[in-house]
């Protein structure tokens, strides 16, 4: 009788992805050219990953992390508010308020989509996981 097939490990990527958006709520609308910068957190080490700035909808083209890149661990997005209020000619104090919102977070489950949206104003801001 012929043996079974050897069973193979094959590496399958990983289903989980990491969006944001962004809403301005001063104005009511989504935040179009935020910049963002995406770190990975490892103790004190912290390392860029991606830099990127949101579309017209306030949302970036592309998950932030998907497949092979999507890993469990702590994170960081930090996000230019100020810069993004001044190109859109809203007077802003010197130094402003706020000027680099950052938001810390960690993935658990390499399976989930987590969502990172950001609420901004100049002088405050919100964020919760969204889906």
């Amino acid at each position: 009788m012929p043996s079974a097939p050897e069973s193979v490990s094959v590496g399958k990527a990983s289903a989980g992805r990491l969006t944001t958006h962004v809403l301005d709520t001063t104005c009511g609308r989504p935040a179009a050219g935020v910049g963002l910068t995406l770190f990975a957190l490892d103790g004190l080490d912290r390392r860029v990953l991606l830099k990127i700035a949101t579309n017209e909808d306030g949302r970036c083209d592309a998950p932030l992390l998907s497949g092979d890149a999507f890993k469990a661990g702590h994170y960081e997005i930090v996000f230019e508010v100020a810069q993004y209020f001044r190109a859109a000619g809203i007077k802003l104090s010197n130094p402003p308020f706020l000027d680099d919102v950052p938001i810390r977070f960690s993935l658990a489950d390499e399976s989930a989509h987590y969502h990172v949206p950001l609420l901004i104003s100049p002088y405050g801001y919100s964020t919760y996981r969204g889906s």
